[in-house]
C-alpha cells in the first residue's frame, strides 16, 4: 500500500457475495437451457451489455429474456431468477470500507444494472441500515448510470479525470481478470482477487488476528 492514496473496489465477489450458478439455475429450471452461453462471470452477449450500460431498459430486458422462455413466464420470475446470483454483504467488509474511508479516498465501480442495483441496496439496507452504497465511498461509479463499463480502460479514465487522482497512486481491487487488465492499460496499480480471497482476510487483514 506504499504510495497509495486512493482505493477502488469492485462491487459483486470482492464486497457483495456472488454466485452466478444459482442464477443459471434458476433460468434452466424457468426453460432457458442456454443461459449460461448468454451470461457468465467471464462472458456475456450484447443483451446484458447493453443492461450494463444502461442502452435498455428493465423493461425491455425482461421483454428480451421472455423471448427465450419455451412457456410463458411472469416478469417477477425473471427478477427473481436474475437476482438469484447476489448473496450477502458481510458486515466485516463495511467495517473494513469505513475505516479506510478514514486514510484513503475511496470509490466503488460496478458493472450493474438497475434490477440489481435495487436487490443489493435493499440487501444492504437488511444488514446495516443503510439504504445505498455511496455512504461508504467518495463516490460511486455504476455502469447502467455512467454508460460505461469495465474493462474497458475509458471507464478508469473517467474516475482518474474526475477526481483528479494519479493513476500510480491508486489501487483497483477486483475479481475479474479482465477488468484488472483494463485498469492496468491507464496505468493503475491493480490486486486481483482470486477464488477463495477476500479482501478481510488476504488484504484488510486485521494485525491482531496473526
Amino acid at each position: 500500500m506504499d504510495g497509495i492514496k486512493n482505493i477502488i473496489f469492485d462491487l459483486g465477489g470482492v464486497i457483495l457475495n456472488i454466485d452466478y450458478a444459482l442464477s443459471v439455475k434458476a433460468f434452466k429450471q424457468l426453460g432457458i437451457e442456454e443461459f449460461e452461453e448468454m451470461y457468465s462471470k467471464m462472458k456475456q452477449n450484447d443483451l446484458f451489455d447493453k443492461l450494463e450500460t444502461g442502452m435498455i431498459t428493465r423493461n425491455a430486458f425482461i421483454n428480451e429474456i421472455q423471448k427465450h422462455c419455451p412457456i410463458a413466464i411472469h416478469e417477477s420470475d425473471i427478477v427473481n431468477a436474475w437476482n438469484a446470483m447476489l448473496l450477502d454483504f458481510p458486515l466485516r467488509r463495511l467495517q473494513i470500507l469505513q475505516q479506510l474511508q478514514l486514510h484513503f479516498n475511496t470509490f466503488l465501480l460496478s458493472n450493474t444494472n438497475e434490477i440489481h442495483e435495487a436487490e443489493f441496496n435493499k440487501r444492504l439496507q437488511q444488514t446495516c441500515g443503510y439504504p445505498t452504497m455511496a455512504v461508504f465511498f467518495d463516490k460511486i461509479y455504476l455502469s447502467h448510470r455512467v454508460g460505461m463499463r469495465k474493462p474497458s480502460p475509458e471507464i478508469f479514465e473517467k474516475i482518474l479525470n474526475e477526481n483528479n487522482l494519479k493513476a500510480a497512486e491508486t489501487l483497483f481491487i477486483d475479481d475479474s481478470f479482465q477488468h484488472i487488465e483494463g485498469a492496468q492499460k491507464v496505468g493503475i496499480q491493480t490486486i486481483h482477487l482470486s477464488e477463495g480471497m477476500s479482501i478481510e482476510e488476504d488484504i484488510f487483514r486485521n494485525k491482531s488476528t496473526d
